[in-house]
């Protein structure tokens, strides 16, 4: 992916300091999408003299890469449950009153195409929820929204990049609406409707410390890795079993970021860590090659999507669209 072709999707972020913001700026040929977070896999940085990237995965299961091949676009009138964390519901459960209205902000069409790499490679993985390929709605936009606490100088640039770079690599598109005061909770409601309308909630970005995330601290010792984010997605379940992505998080180590932002190519790296976790978020797991991203040790030469990561992005991109979530 070009740098150019990256900041043409990139435009002014703006908001205030509550809720979600207007008007919305979006990113992709469209609309957007929705993510929360499930199975949240961390990025790690290794501290160093010369400030190397590692990210590695834990508590994530992943599930062959064929199983891409076998996606296709088509509109599905497949019944929806309650959000749920990985689970079926019983098959007489009932759409729950507490959630948005069926179909909001669907198309009958996927909302943009996936920007195929100019060599495709099967060096990727998808997340595995239950054993089955997951991915979001490509016939709905995604909403996001960032919290601006704890935002390191060009913290907010480093999101709008990565957004930008994951929807030309899926397609999907992205509305971004501004800040908002939520923080990250375990327990984070999929939809808010108070704060942020009749939809899923958005996509969560947090900028946190130590104290927010115990994970989040560092250790300087030469050698050990500390954790620089966490990423992941709640599925809701159909009833022959389908699941899509509605909402998501990635949080983001304040500390780490505010080390690399001082360390020679810090910028990239750090933008880097915020495709890895964002990839985590729309589907990707790690893979075992080091000259991809989402490869669970990252290398300082890689700071952006690889063709394994851009063919892997390319197929969740091609997910179903449900009319009925």
């Amino acid at each position: 992916m070009h740098d150019e072709e990256v900041q043409r999707l990139v435009g002014a972020m703006q908001g205030d300091s509550a809720g979600a913001k207007q008007p919305r700026h979006r990113f992709g040929p469209g609309r957007s999408t929705k993510a929360n977070v499930k199975g949240r896999s961390p990025a790690r940085v290794l501290l160093t003299v010369c400030t190397a990237l590692a990210i590695v995965g834990a508590g994530v299961w992943y599930v062959s890469p064929d199983l891409g091949d076998k996606i296709s676009t088509a509109i599905v009138g497949e019944q929806f449950h309650e959000p749920v964390s990985g689970s079926i519901l019983s098959a007489g459960s009932q759409w729950s009153a507490g959630y948005p209205p069926r179909g909001i902000e669907a198309d009958k069409n996927p909302l943009g195409q996936p920007a195929m790499p100019a060599q495709s490679s099967d060096s990727y993985t998808f997340i595995d929820d239950a054993g089955a390929f997951v991915a979001y709605d490509p016939c709905r936009p995604i909403h996001y929204v960032t919290r601006p606490d704890n935002a390191p100088p060009g913290g907010q640039q480093l999101i709008t990049d990565a957004v930008a770079a994951a929807s030309k690599a899926t397609g999907l598109v992205f509305i971004d609406d501004g800040e908002t005061t939520e923080g990250f909770s375990e327990e984070r409601s999929v939809y808010q409707p108070d704060r942020y309308g009749e939809q899923w909630a958005p996509v969560l970005f947090v900028w946190e410390t130590p104290k927010d995330e115990p994970q989040f601290a560092i250790d300087e010792t030469p050698g050990v890795e500390n954790v620089a984010g966490l990423g992941g997605s709640q599925p809701i379940v159909g009833e022959a079993g389908s699941r899509v992505f509605v909402t998501g998080t990635v949080q983001l180590n304040e500390l780490v970021f505010d080390n690399l932002l001082t360390a020679p190519n810090g910028l990239a790296l750090a933008g880097g860590i915020v495709q890895h976790e964002l990839g985590h978020v729309l589907g990707l797991g790690h893979v075992q090659d080091p000259t991809q991203l989402m490869y669970e040790h990252g290398q300082q030469d890689i700071t952006s999507y690889a063709d394994g990561d851009l063919t892997g992005l390319a197929k969740l991109g091609q997910g179903k669209c449900y009319a009925n979530h």
